[in-house]
């Protein structure tokens, strides 16, 4: 588990291109909608636009949650027997899959995306009457519904995160995904134009992927090693059978 929250966190991190072509209109929106007097200030708008990420990482760990309770009751009802290894192949396939999007090999990947438009078409108009913002609470609002954006690369660790087989660790996994995303999406200054830097290498963009597929391999190795390990069960002995 260690090592796919790691990954996940990497994917967040460096899917910096993706996540500003993706959100960043969405920020300039609810910046904008702000008055003047904080647009104008640094530090009296880095609040609303933390608000709006608090409240999109909330959905995706909201997200995460509903996926990973579905799953677990789907492969336990289904599959009692088969249930752990399907899930390490889906954990293994979504991991290389991204591995692949991010490296550039894998376009086509994004076409997943697609899946969430019918929920989407409901839940924008909520989005734009939230707009204009001007409360905290507001701005946290107006992230739970844009975290529901179709992305493609959301909805492939949304996918991912179904092969922890529980909905407490599905939810970690997106949260850390989330995480992952707020240095680029925290948005101005140094940091953010540095890895918007990087971004731009194919082949440093070549190498994050390599490194996803990697850990891919590695997790994969790791839980087929556990799950043929045998396990004993010694029977306590009770003082009757000492005599």
């Amino acid at each position: 588990m260690e090592l796919s929250l790691f990954g996940v966190f990497v994917v967040g991190l460096f899917s910096t291109l993706h996540c500003v072509g993706m959100c960043g209109g969405i920020v300039g929106a609810l910046t904008y909608s702000l008055p003047q007097p904080i647009r104008d200030s640094r530090w009296r708008l880095s609040p609303y636009i933390l608000a709006y990420n608090l409240g999109r990482i909330s959905s995706y760990t909201l997200a995460g949650a509903l996926i990973g309770g579905f799953s677990q009751t789907f492969f336990d009802k289904l599959f009692p027997d088969l249930g752990h290894l399907l899930l390490q192949g889906l954990a293994f396939i979504m991991m290389v899959s991204i591995g692949l999007y991010l490296a550039g090999w894998f376009p086509d990947f994004a076409r997943i995306e697609h899946l969430g438009s019918p929920v989407w078409k409901r839940l924008e108009p909520l989005g734009k009457k939230l707009l204009p913002v001007r409360t905290l609470w507001q701005a946290y609002a107006f992230g739970l519904v844009w975290g529901w954006l179709p992305c493609g690369l959301v909805y492939s660790v949304l996918i991912w995160s179904a092969s922890t087989g529980s909905a407490s660790d599905s939810a970690l996994f997106m949260l850390a995904f989330g995480l992952g995303t707020l240095p680029t999406l925290l948005g101005a200054g140094i940091v953010s134009g540095w890895f918007m830097g990087l971004g731009r290498q194919p082949a440093f963009r070549k190498l994050v992927g390599l490194t996803i597929i990697v850990l891919a391999t590695m997790t994969l190795g790791y839980n087929l090693q556990q799950t043929g390990k045998p396990h004993t069960h010694l029977k306590p002995v009770t003082s009757d059978e000492t005599r």
